[in-house]
């Protein structure tokens, strides 16, 4: 039975290799590498309020997990945050579990008063839950895109969300221009 749950504390020290494995079947040994690397900074670095996650288990084994991260709008107030990186264990992709995971987590965002949220990555599978291309100038990205077609955003207040204001920043982690 697979069990949603808001928090990663107790799974953050199998994180870092769960993510390598997921990225490295999907995507090569290299971006494994950086991913793995990604995750284990920020459990390392970044203070609680500025880092969520959910995962997905069933008895014990972790079969899928989402990092939401702060971004930071100085010339706005709301309360925005990234939702990357998204990973389901591989033998276990193509059966919802990522949708079910993204609409929880977005859900218990949403009862924490969070207004908006942010990924970027593939428009159609993340356009399943809601999510919309947003253009640069809707919300300024912390680095230049490498492919802008994948900034993609959702209103979590349940009104039409107008831009937002000014230069973001994004948490240390995210920090690096091979991420955009």
């Amino acid at each position: 039975m697979i069990e949603l749950s808001f928090g990663y504390k107790n799974q953050s020290s199998r994180l870092p290799d769960f993510f390598y494995d997921v990225f490295s079947a999907s995507e090569g040994a290299e971006e494994g590498r950086a991913i793995q690397s990604l995750i284990r900074e920020l459990l390392k670095t970044e203070p609680d309020q500025d880092l969520q996650g959910c995962v997905a288990t069933d008895g014990g084994d972790l079969l899928g997990c989402i990092i939401f991260s702060r971004l930071t709008f100085d010339q706005d107030p709301r309360r925005v945050f990234l939702m990357s990186p998204v990973a389901v264990r591989t033998d276990r992709q193509q059966g919802g579990i990522g949708q079910k995971l993204i609409t929880f987590g977005l859900d218990q965002l949403r009862a924490k008063g969070v207004d908006f949220a942010i990924t970027y990555g593939d428009p159609s599978y993340y356009g399943k839950t809601g999510f919309l291309p947003i253009s640069e100038a809707f919300a300024q990205p912390p680095m230049p895109l490498s492919q802008p077609i994948g900034w993609l955003g959702q209103s979590l207040s349940g009104s039409q969300a107008d831009p937002i204001v000014g230069p973001s920043r994004c948490v240390s982690a995210f920090d690096r221009p091979d991420l955009w």
